[in-house]
């Protein structure tokens, strides 16, 4: 499983560059703060939501600590999705949110 630390990913966001971010946490804590312009697909309906991601694009999978996100990645990869896993979720994110 490939990885990427959270402050390597807030440096590619303020640089401008256009990342495909996948947030796998609840709803209710996605309201709470998240990385600007990501999708949220709630872990549990990943299996259900798939077909709507390009498999022509990469994708960092990012949740609260990095668990969530790290399951969502070895299942996204197994189908044959290009993931990268946030380390350290949300905990360790310091960049901007909305």
């Amino acid at each position: 499983m490939r990885e990427i630390t959270a402050k390597e990913v807030e440096l590619l966001v303020n640089e401008g560059k256009e990342l495909d971010i996948i947030d796998v946490r609840e709803v209710d804590e996605v309201a709470t703060g998240k990385i600007p312009n990501v999708v949220n697909i709630p872990l549990g309906l990943i299996e259900f939501r798939m077909h709507e991601l390009d498999k022509s694009k990469e994708f960092i999978v990012v949740c609260r600590s990095g668990g969530r996100s790290g399951r969502a990645t070895q299942f996204l990869e197994s189908h044959g999705y290009k993931v990268i896993n946030m380390q350290g979720g949300m905990l360790a994110w310091e960049g901007k949110t909305e």
